[in-house]
C-alpha cells in the first residue's frame, strides 16, 4: 500500500489540539489581501476568523461586514493607502504593532493573504508574520506575484516575498503570469477572481478538514509536520467528471499549477480531495499518487478528503506543493540576497 495512507509521514507534534480548540485566523493585508479574504467569506468558508488589515480606509467600503476591519498607520496615511509605498506599509503595522498583536492572539494557525508589489501587502505583511510567530502560530503566506510587464512591482514584490520567507512557515505563491497564460482570454476582473477563488478553496478545504469531520482528515499537527518549514510553495486546482474523473482531475493539478516550477523533488505536500457520495478511498489513493509520483522520495505528505452533496460524479483536487525548486521567481530572488543580504536564515 502507498505512503500515502499511512497517517503522517512526518512526527506528530506532541502538543496536540481537539478541532474545538485550534483558533484559525485568516488576514488580508493590502487592498489584494483584503479582496481574497472578502472572497473567502462571500464563498462559505467556515471555521477560521476572517479579519482585513489595510491602510486605505476607502477600500473597507466594499469588504464584507463579516469580516473585522482594521485600519493601521492612521498617523502616517491619514487613512489614505500607502501610495504603492512598502516602507510606508511597514511603517504602519510597526507604528500599530499592539492591533496586528491583538489580531492574531491565541492562533494556532495564520493564514496571510496578500499582492506582492504593493504599499501595504509588501510592507505590511511581513511585519505581521513576524509577530504572529513570535506568538507562536503557524504562518502560511499566500501572496501574488506581479505580471512581468509591472517592472517596478516585480522588484518590490521580490523583496517583499524575502522578507515574508524570514518569518512565514509557507510562502504560496501565485504568478499572475501563469494565470494569463491559463486563461488568456478571461475578462481581467474574473481572471483575478478566479486567483482569488484558488485561494479559498485552498484555505477552506484545509480549515474545513481541520475542523470538521472528513471521509479522512488532516489535523492541525499535519498541517504543522508540513508547513512548518515548507519555504516557498504553490497551489494548483483541478476539476474532473465523469468515469475518468480521477486521472482527468489529478493530470488537471500537474498542468494548472500557478507557478512555473517543476514538482520533481518537492519535500511536502497538503493535497484536498472533494468528491461525491461516490467517491471512494481507492479514487482518493491514486489521485494522491499521482499527483506526488515525482516529489522528493522522502516527501512528507498528507491527504484528505471529503463528501460533498451535489458532487455527483465530480471530483475536485486542491494540492499545496511546498519545498519546491527551480522557480525562476525563487531563483531571481537567491540570486539577489547572496549580492545584497547574504546568506538567508529561513526560519
Amino acid at each position: 500500500m502507498s505512503d500515502l495512507v499511512s497517517d503522517v509521514l512526518g512526527q506528530k507534534s506532541e502538543e496536540s489540539f481537539s478541532s474545538s480548540e485550534i483558533k484559525i485566523v485568516t488576514v488580508g493585508f493590502g487592498g489584494a489581501g483584503c479582496n481574497i479574504v472578502n472572497r473567502l467569506v462571500k464563498s462559505g468558508v467556515k471555521g477560521t476568523e476572517f479579519i482585513a488589515v489595510n491602510t486605505d480606509a476607502q477600500h473597507f467600503k466594499i469588504i464584507d461586514d463579516r469580516i473585522k476591519k482594521v485600519l493601521i498607520g492612521r498617523t502616517i496615511t491619514k487613512g489614505l493607502g500607502a501610495g504603492g509605498d512598502p516602507k510606508i506599509g511597514t511603517k504602519a503595522a510597526e507604528v500599530d504593532r499592539q492591533l496586528l498583536e491583538d489580531v492574531f492572539s491565541g492562533a494556532q494557525l495564520v493564514f496571510l493573504c496578500a499582492g506582492m508589489g504593493g504599499g501595504t501587502g509588501t510592507g505590511a505583511a511581513p511585519v505581521a508574520a513576524q509577530i504572529a510567530r513570535e506568538q507562536g502560530a503557524i504562518v502560511i503566506s499566500m501572496v501574488t506575484y506581479p505580471f512581468d510587464l509591472e517592472r517596478v512591482r516585480k522588484v518590490k514584490a521580490e523583496e517583499g516575498i524575502q522578507e515574508m520567507r524570514k518569518f512565514c512557515n509557507s510562502v504560496i505563491i501565485l504568478d499572475n503570469n501563469r494565470l494569463v497564460k491559463l486563461v488568456p482570454n478571461l475578462p481581467m476582473n474574473d481572471a483575478f477572481a478566479l486567483a482569488d477563488e484558488v485561494v479559498a478553496k485552498a484555505i477552506g478545504g484545509l480549515v474545513w478538514t481541520i475542523t470538521q469531520p472528513s471521509l479522512i482528515n488532516i489535523d492541525f499537527a499535519d498541517v504543522r509536520s508540513i508547513m512548518a518549514n515548507g519555504d516557498v510553495g504553490f497551489i494548483s486546482v483541478g476539476i474532473g467528471k465523469g468515469n475518468d474523473k480521477v486521472n482527468v482531475a489529478s493530470e488537471a493539478v500537474l498542468k494548472n499549477k500557478l507557478l512555473d516550477v517543476d514538482y520533481e523533488g518537492a519535500s511536502g505536500a497538503l493535497i484536498h480531495i472533494s468528491g461525491g457520495a461516490s467517491l471512494t478511498i481507492g479514487d482518493a489513493i491514486k489521485a494522491g499518487e499521482i499527483i506526488t509520483e515525482r516529489m522528493d522520495p522522502k516527501a512528507n505528505i498528507k491527504w484528505g478528503a471529503r463528501i460533498i452533496p451535489g458532487y455527483d460524479e465530480q471530483l475536485e483536487i486542491v494540492a499545496i506543493v511546498t519545498g519546491i525548486k527551480g522557480s525562476s521567481i525563487v531563483g531571481r530572488m537567491e540570486e539577489k540576497q547572496k549580492q545584497t543580504y547574504g546568506d538567508l536564515e529561513t526560519i
